[in-house]
C-alpha cells in the first residue's frame, strides 16, 4: 500500500548520527516543512543541522497529493470573520509567495511541475461557493464560479482559481536536499533546553526547530489539545478521463480528484483518526459506479494535523520557550503550508521580522469550538478501560481493520499490530 511517489523517485542516502553534536539550529524533522527550512537556512548561510528519526519524505510527506494552491477550501470567508480583511489577506498574501517559492525552485528540479487551475465545488450548496468568490474578488483574486466540471457528477457550483499547480513531492524533496546538512536514523528521544538527546548521543543548538508533523513534546504548547488528527485515502486508477485540474469538495467528508500522467487521484474515506470512516472501500465503490472501466493500481493513505481555526501554528513553540519553534496543523493543505513556515521560521531563528508571523503564530486564542471537542474526546480515551493505551498520554487505542493498526482517537498515534510506531505524536512502541 505504497504510494505511486515512493517507487519513482531517487532517494539521497544520508549518515546517521556517529557522536555529540553542535550547530546553531537543530531541526528535527525531514518532511517538507524540515528540508524547506534546512534549504532556506542553507541558503542564507546559517549554520544548520536537520534529523530525521527514518528517512527523509518518508512519514506524511511521502503520502501526499501534492497539491500546491492559496485556495485551501472555503476559508477566506471564515477568515474575514475571525481575523477581518487584512488578516484574510495576510494569509493569502503568505500562500501566494509560497506558490511563487515553489514556481522558482521547481524550474531547476525534475519534479513533474504543472501549473493547474484549483475548484472547490460543492454537491448542494450553491450559496457557499457564492459567497466565497465573492470574498476572493475583495481581496484581489481573480476567481470564477462554474458550474460545468470534468467530474462524473453535477455539483451546485465551484469556485475556479487559475494558476495553482501540482508537482512529485519526493522528487522535489529529494532534489532539493541534496548537498544539505542532514542526518537520517536520528530519532530524537528528549528535548531539553538547547539539547535534544537522540539514541546516538546528545546534539546541541543555540536555536531548535519541531518539525515533526504532530508536535511531540507535551509540557509545552498545549498542542495536545489545539490539534487532532484526520485520515483520508487515496486510490491511484487507470484508465479514466483526465479531469485536467485539482477538485476538493468543501465538506470535509467529500472526495479530491487530480490527475498525474495517466492516473486519477481519488481521494476522500476521511474520518478523525481512531474513529470509523469510508475508507478506501468509498472510493473503490465510486470507482465501480463512476469510472466501471478504470483499474485501481495502488492505494495509500495519509493523516492530517487539524488546528482549532484553519489555519496552521508556525512559530514559538510557547510564550516560554523563546529558543524553540514548531511548525503544524497544516489542515490538508501541507504542501503550501510547508513553504510558509520555511520562510517563517528561517526568519525568526535569524532574529528577523516576518510579516505573516504574527497572524499564523502558535500562541494565538483558543478559544474555538474545536478545542471542547478534543479536549472530550481526551477524556474519553482516558478513561476508557481497554488495553493497549498509547504511550503519548495514556488513551486507549482503537483497532482500524482496513489498515490492521492501533490508533489513537485522542492524539493520532498510530502503531502496527506488533506494537511499533507508526505515526506520532508518541516517541515509543505501544505498550502491550
Amino acid at each position: 500500500m505504497d504510494s505511486i511517489w515512493i517507487n519513482s523517485a531517487n532517494h539521497p542516502q544520508f549518515d546517521a548520527q556517529q557522536k555529540d553534536l553542535q550547530t546553531d539550529v537543530l531541526i528535527i524533522g525531514g518532511g517538507m516543512a524540515g528540508i524547506l527550512c534546512a534549504h532556506m537556512l542553507d541558503t542564507a548561510g546559517v549554520d544548520y543541522l536537520l534529523v530525521e528519526a527514518d528517512c527523509i519524505g518518508g512519514g506524511i510527506t511521502k503520502n501526499t497529493t501534492a497539491k500546491i494552491t492559496f485556495q485551501h477550501g472555503l476559508i477566506y470567508d471564515k477568515l474575514i470573520c475571525q481575523f477581518g480583511i487584512d488578516g484574510a489577506k495576510l494569509y493569502l498574501e503568505a500562500n501566494r509567495s509560497a506558490l511563487a517559492k515553489y514556481r522558482k525552485l521547481c524550474r531547476d528540479i525534475d519534479c513533474d511541475f504543472e501549473e493547474k487551475d484549483a475548484f472547490v465545488y460543492s454537491l448542494t450548496n450553491r450559496r457557499k461557493i457564492e459567497a466565497e468568490v465573492e470574498v476572493y474578488r475583495k481581496l484581489g483574486v481573480s476567481a470564477e464560479f462554474v458550474t460545468d466540471l470534468s467530474l462524473p457528477f453535477p455539483v451546485a457550483g465551484a469556485v475556479r482559481v487559475e494558476g495553482q499547480a501540482q508537482f512529485h513531492p519526493l522528487k522535489f524533496a529529494y532534489g532539493i536536499a541534496k548537498g544539505l546538512r542532514i542526518l537520517e536514523h536520528t530519532k530524537v528521544r528528549e528535548l531539553l533546553p538547547h539539547r535534544a538527546i537522540t539514541d546516538h548521543g546528545t546534539i546541541r543548538a543555540k536555536k531548535i526547530i519541531v518539525a515533526t508533523h504532530f508536535p511531540f513534546l507535551n509540557k509545552h504548547g498545549s498542542y495536545f489539545v489545539k490539534l487532532y488528527q484526520h485520515r483520508s485515502y487515496v486510490i491511484a486508477l487507470q484508465n479514466v478521463p483526465n479531469v485536467d485540474g485539482m477538485y476538493v469538495d468543501e465538506s470535509d467528508t467529500g472526495l479530491s480528484f487530480r490527475s498525474y500522467g495517466d492516473l486519477l487521484l481519488l481521494g476522500g474515506g476521511s474520518h478523525r483518526t481512531g474513529k470509523k470512516g469510508g475508507n478506501w472501500q468509498e472510493l473503490a465503490d465510486f470507482a465501480r459506479r463512476h469510472y466501471p472501466n478504470a483499474k485501481e493500481v495502488a492505494r495509500w493513505a495519509t493523516q492530517d494535523c487539524m488546528s482549532l481555526d484553519g489555519m496552521p501554528y508556525i512559530g514559538q513553540y510557547s510564550m516560554r520557550t523563546p529558543d524553540l519553534y514548531v511548525a503544524t496543523g497544516f489542515n490538508k493543505w501541507g504542501m503550501t503550508s510547508s513553504m510558509v513556515a520555511a520562510m517563517i521560521l528561517a526568519d525568526l531563528v535569524q532574529g528577523k521580522e516576518n510579516p505573516y508571523a504574527a497572524l499564523i503564530s502558535p500562541s494565538r486564542s483558543m478559544l474555538h469550538p474545536q478545542l471542547a471537542v478534543n479536549a472530550a474526546e481526551s477524556v474519553i480515551g482516558l478513561l476508557t478501560p481497554t488495553v493497549p493505551r498509547c504511550p503519548h498520554l495514556g488513551c486507549a487505542l482503537k483497532y482500524n481493520k482496513q489498515e490492521h493498526s492501533w490508533d489513537c482517537p485522542c492524539h493520532g498515534s498510530r502503531f502496527t499490530k506488533d506494537g511499533q510506531l507508526i505515526d506520532n505524536p508518541a516517541t515509543d512502541d505501544r505498550t502491550r
